[in-house]
């Protein structure tokens, strides 16, 4: 005689939302293994109304389509429809339909995932234009997919979509200079990252958020962020790396707001973090902060703070260590290299770094980088008539440029 195959359709189920075993399924329901073995024999007990409840919000199905038969037990359909209801994170983000999910298998949220990392790299080198398209077409494929998966499968493409709306803040952000957008943008971001109950993503998402209330000088809301994002971080585990960036986040929120030495403490803060280490890896996502770009924070704070000489020798170190595919970041510390001769009243090594830092530009455009060298400029309103500031011009008002200082 032929075995009988048991209950295929939550054994599918479990599969799919990324439970290979049944030990991992009592484990995420915290019922025993003997449990789930009937629940997936042939003739599958009813749940109890509360493990009911937690198994459908898991699987993403009712009952019924799970392979438990109606008359063993009262429709679920109500049940699921009020469990599921929650797991609606607002605008942008779908929620898990109250009818039968079409399950993808476990794998999706890797296949999803591979991609979300092969954008991360992108970022580096591929324009911004081009590069933000395709991460919000990733995005809408990514709700797309959370429509379609469960269990740990759902939390796994949900913590990929997450890093994908972070990476597109930060083009709107850093390279594109829409803040409005970005906002929004962050927003979608930590749904999603409250979809994967991702602490960490979490944490470093509130604290992109708050770059954009210390740009406008709002230091109370800046920090207000900056507290949600260490309380995040908190429920961790936070490795030195992202601890040491919140202290920089912070810092440059203080430092944008006027208050350079309480920023100058947390940079300290952050250097004495990573010097103790950490026994926890720092996530591979994390890929936008080391200890160099700890030391061009650092220097531009010293820059702000009127502390010029050990801003340049700070700022010269930063430079000197950056690899050769940095060059957004070089943009950055070029920039600040050459408000350093401005603020000291050397216009033509300020000039010459900032046409460094135009040369950089060309090869790999950066907002951010863009504002350091306009800020050059108006630092040398006094020695406009002089031939090293004409020759900046030259360079920083060609028509790409003039365009683009109109647009703005």
């Amino acid at each position: 005689m032929a075995r009988p195959a048991g209950n295929t359709r939550l054994k599918s189920a479990r599969m799919a939302a990324g439970y290979h075993s049944q030990q991992a399924l009592a484990d995420a329901l915290k019922v025993g293994v003997r449990q789930v073995r009937r629940w997936e024999s042939d003739t599958p007990p009813w749940p109890q109304p509360d493990v009911a409840q937690a198994l459908t919000r898991l699987l993403g199905q009712d009952l019924e389509s799970l392979g438990f038969a109606a008359s063993d037990g009262p429709r679920s359909d109500r049940v699921r429809r009020a469990v599921l209801a929650d797991t609606a994170a607002g605008a942008g983000l779908p929620s898990v339909p109250t009818q039968a999910v079409p399950v993808q298998p476990a794998s999706v949220a890797q296949d999803f995932a591979a991609v979300t990392r092969s954008h991360r790299r992108l970022y580096w080198s591929v324009a911004p234009a081009t590069l933000h398209p395709a991460a919000l077409s990733h995005a809408a494929l990514g709700c797309a997919l959370l429509l379609e998966t469960a269990g740990q499968t759902r939390e796994r493409t949900a913590a990929a979509l997450a890093e994908t709306w972070l990476l597109a803040a930060r083009i709107e952000f850093f390279d594109l200079r829409d803040a409005d957008r970005a906002q929004q943008t962050l927003v979608r971001a930590l749904q999603a990252a409250g979809e994967a109950n991702a602490s960490l993503l979490g944490a470093t998402i509130l604290a992109h958020s708050a770059f954009i209330p210390a740009w406008a000088g709002e230091r109370e809301a800046a920090l207000e962020r900056m507290t949600a994002a260490r309380t995040y971080a908190r429920r961790g585990p936070a490795c030195a790396n992202l601890l040491a960036w919140l202290d920089a986040v912070e810092a440059e929120c203080e430092t944008r707001c006027g208050s350079t030495r309480k920023a100058l403490r947390l940079i300290q803060h952050a250097e004495d973090v990573l010097a103790a280490g950490s026994d926890h890896p720092s996530p591979e996502w994390l890929d936008w902060f080391n200890p160099v770009r700890l030391a061009a924070f650092k220097g531009n704070t010293q820059l702000k703070a009127g502390h010029l000489p050990q801003a340049r020798e700070t700022l010269q170190n930063a430079f000197d260590a950056l690899s050769p595919s940095d060059d957004k970041q070089r943009t950055v510390v070029l920039g600040d290299l050459a408000a350093v001769e401005a603020a000291a009243g050397n216009a033509d090594e300020a000039c010459r770094q900032a046409l460094r830092a135009l040369d950089c530009l060309e090869r790999a455009w950066y907002a951010m980088g863009m504002d350091r060298v306009r800020e050059v400029r108006r630092a040398l309103v006094p020695h406009r008539h002089e031939p090293c500031v004409r020759e900046l011009d030259d360079r920083l008002y060609d028509w790409s440029t003039a365009i683009s200082a109109l647009s703005r």
